[in-house]
């Protein structure tokens, strides 16, 4: 560990996801911050095809978790779940993302890829869009927590577009890819255990 960045450390070590927050409000600048934060995260081409929509008000975040809802319900009970786990399943989920003061819907924007005739490459363009997409959230998730704040990555989105599109009116070009809760922290959740390196890295 390098000794001259110590709060570089204690940021990324001591990260957790939060899902559960107080009432206390995020102000305007904050969430800006956070959000500056985030398009200073590496993207492919520099194209920075992110697209961030903010919810803040309880009707629109309500409005998405029971948009996202409805699919929800439907996996659910085609996984073979009793209509009492359905149930139980999904209100946690919602009570989860409504007690969120902000959430943060994480995009992409496929007009700002580059379109080929072969479909491999094609799919390769629209992969690069997702990581890019996906490193913003991390950079937000990351500046939340230097900020005082916590947060949580949820692939929700992945699984009900239409419904995130709906509720968000997103553009046609706009295609979620997950969703940042933020807020204050009202839990502080136990370290979780990594996988050693040997397990995960091979040196060639």
């Amino acid at each position: 560990m390098n000794q001259d960045q110590p709060m570089f450390w204690e940021i990324i070590r001591t990260r957790r996801s939060i899902r559960k927050f107080t009432d206390k409000p995020i102000s305007r600048e904050t969430i800006e911050r956070l959000l500056q934060a985030a398009t200073l995260a590496p993207n492919a081409h520099n194209r920075q095809s992110w697209r961030f929509v903010v919810l803040s008000k309880l009707e629109d975040i309500l409005k998405l978790a029971e948009g996202m809802g409805v699919d929800y319900r439907a996996a659910l009970k085609s996984s073979g779940l009793t209509d009492e786990e359905v149930q139980a399943k999904a209100d946690t989920r919602k009570a989860c993302i409504c007690g969120a003061p902000v959430v943060i819907v994480v995009c992409v924007d496929t007009s700002d890829l580059d379109m080929y005739a072969d479909p491999n490459r094609d799919n390769g363009e629209y992969i690069m869009g997702v990581q890019s997409a996906g490193l913003g959230g991390g950079y937000l998730l990351l500046a939340a927590h230097a900020e005082g704040l916590g947060g949580v990555w949820m692939c929700a989105p992945l699984f009900a577009p239409e419904r995130v599109r709906e509720a968000c009116d997103l553009p046609q070009t706009w295609i979620p890819q997950g969703m940042v809760l933020i807020g204050y922290k009202a839990e502080e959740p136990e370290k979780k255990g990594r996988k050693p390196l040997r397990e995960v890295v091979r040196f060639v």
